[in-house]
């Protein structure tokens, strides 16, 4: 069966030579007449990005996140490292390398953006290996990203400290990590971002614009509970959602009050609502469509009653990825 690293474009060089497949890959793009980095690239690139594809990652997965790595490479040149762990019964016993590049055109015919990749595949027993060919294949003076996708125990990452200790973010998803994810004790849990959170940024803003033009009291007083119920693609984005209403609705003075996570018994599967319930006349509703892309609030905060429709949407993956690791 094809493994992820296989499935994963590139060209397989050795272990020991990643820096001359490197140099050997531009200098056939050259010759080819294709893009290629100038001299100044090292100071053009911005980011090193580790992505770890967990034991979960399937190959068809796996070019999809490495496509998303690419799409936000195009746009943040980065040196990127692809982690491919081999499963036990995999039956290999030796790390293995992939190189790949990329060069786009910028904003002007001289803004040239390359990405560099190296897939690594590893067993577990070259594990105690890994941290040392990392660390050769990071560029020494940028700041360092970690994505864990789909790994199949949080307790796991812990073989991989380095990452977690060392990277300006650790960026997971809610939406696709295992359960113990949550409540996971992480080494710098300050620098943890989940990209659940971060696709909610529209939607997020949207709400709090909203509600931003009622005076805080009307909105975090005597409110008598919340709930926002999802479609069953979007229980994490509404799990972290919630979270972040209950801390806006707390610093409107809101406190003592019910809150509930609900699967919506008629909604479509990529739908989300918002729900505030009060003891006087006061109303608040919000409801969201991500397919059709459309949404409306319902209010009635004592003013009288606004009903607003909005568009709505998600961030794609790689905006996603571009606002977990720099906001």
């Amino acid at each position: 069966m094809l493994g992820i690293f296989d499935a994963l474009p590139g060209i397989e060089v050795p272990v020991g030579s990643i820096s001359q497949g490197l140099a050997q890959m531009w200098s056939g793009a050259k010759s080819e007449g294709k893009p290629a980095p100038d001299a100044d690239h090292a100071k053009a690139t911005q980011v090193n990005f580790v992505l770890h594809l967990g034991l979960n990652t399937d190959p068809e997965d796996a070019v999809r996140q490495f496509d998303i790595a690419v799409r936000f490479s195009k746009r943040y040149p980065s040196r990127v490292v692809v982690l491919c762990p081999l499963s036990k019964e995999s039956g290999q016993s030796e790390m293995r390398a992939k190189v790949y590049g990329e060069c786009s055109i910028g904003k002007t015919r001289d803004d040239t953006r390359c990405c560099e990749f190296v897939m690594l595949s590893y067993p577990r027993a070259a594990r105690i290996q890994l941290e040392s060919q990392v660390s050769i294949c990071l560029s020494t003076d940028l700041p360092l990203y970690y994505w864990a996708h789909r790994f199949s125990q949080a307790a796991k990452l812990a073989d991989y400290r380095y990452l977690l200790t060392n990277a300006r973010r650790v960026l997971i998803d809610t939406a696709t990590a295992p359960p113990d994810t949550i409540g996971y004790a992480w080494p710098r849990p300050e620098n943890v971002r989940d990209l659940a959170f971060a696709r909610l940024l529209a939607v997020r803003q949207s709400i709090g614009q909203f509600l931003s033009r009622y005076p805080a009291q009307a909105v975090g007083g005597t409110l008598g509970g919340v709930t926002l119920e999802h479609g069953a693609s979007l229980e994490a984005e509404g799990r972290v959602l919630l979270e972040w209403v209950n801390n806006r609705l707390a610093a409107c003075g809101a406190a003592d009050y019910p809150s509930k996570l609900a699967p919506g018994t008629t909604f479509k599967d990529r739908e989300l609502a918002l729900t505030f319930k009060y003891p006087s006349g006061r109303a608040f509703a919000w409801r969201a469509d991500f397919e059709a892309g459309h949404s409306e609030f319902k209010a009635d905060f004592g003013t009288g009653a606004t009903t607003m429709p909005a568009p709505v949407k998600l961030l794609s993956p790689e905006a996603a990825l571009a606002e977990a690791m720099f906001f």
